[in-house]
């Protein structure tokens, strides 16, 4: 990578504790709700801005907190999913949505192929080139997507409180589930509130199954972690359930905690 392509990485791509030790590489792919100046916030104002459909609030804190107790290397995007959603390909109608749940999303409505090639080639390229990178780096790599998501969404309340999400390599998942159901005082549900069926496994996919990495997505409940002191206790918890795991599936304690 030449240094305008790294510049160009790190101003919309963040590497927390890139010598990190563990072979737990953790990702955070809506960490930030920032939309660069140019989109001229995408035609929105007032709560759709720092809203969950903006980002996923207290995820980018609580993967923080994980990196730094498991000693592991955090990929996390700087801009707003509404910009691009890394979790998405780029032939996925949700990677620029023109709407997200209950707002309308006005600069994303009607997008060229030429606008969408754009914000590809700017956002989505440099994370997932990133992320491939400290994959291809790390030992015996084991992938972690943190995030969260809203209380009450279309109307409804949803009881769960934390998702294990999985595609087909369920390892990883099973082995957290089985911990939670030991040890865990929240509600603790497979593929919930999402499954692959929704479109959200793109991370798991294309990072962890094509290389046969253990990998899973944790989904966190946005009013468990709206505090400091909540986003580390939700975090150390995660954190133990992962070292649980890993040595459930590898055989080894080498992400212990």
């Amino acid at each position: 990578m030449n240094q305008t392509q790294q510049n160009v990485s790190d101003s919309v791509v963040e590497v927390v504790n890139p010598d990190g030790s563990s072979p737990v590489v953790l990702v955070c792919e809506h960490a930030s709700p920032a939309i660069p100046a140019p989109f001229n916030n995408l035609g929105l104002s007032g709560d759709a801005l720092s809203s969950h459909a903006a980002w996923d609030p207290g995820a980018m804190a609580v993967a923080r907190i994980i990196a730094q107790k498991l000693d592991a290397v955090l990929v996390a995007s700087r801009v707003s999913r509404l910009v691009y959603d890394c979790n998405r390909p780029p032939e996925a109608a949700g990677a620029m949505p023109a709407k997200s749940e209950v707002f309308d999303i006005p600069g994303n409505a009607n997008l060229t192929p030429a606008e969408r090639a754009a914000r590809t080639a700017a956002y989505y390229t440099p994370f997932r080139d990133t992320l491939a990178g400290v994959i291809a780096a790390a030992p015996s790599p084991v992938i972690v997507t943190i995030h969260s998501f809203t209380p009450i969404y279309h109307g409804a309340q949803r009881a769960v409180e934390i998702g294990i999400l999985h595609d087909s390599d369920t390892r990883l998942a099973d082995a957290m589930l089985d911990t939670a159901a030991a040890h865990s005082p929240h509600l603790t549900q497979r593929n919930a509130p999402y499954g692959p069926q929704d479109g959200v496994t793109h991370t798991l996919l294309e990072h962890g199954i094509s290389g046969g990495h253990p990998n899973v997505m944790i989904e966190i409940r946005n009013d468990l972690i709206q505090t400091p002191d909540t986003q580390r206790g939700i975090a150390l918890q995660l954190a133990g359930w992962l070292t649980d795991a890993c040595a459930t599936v590898t055989g080894e304690n080498a992400c212990k905690a």
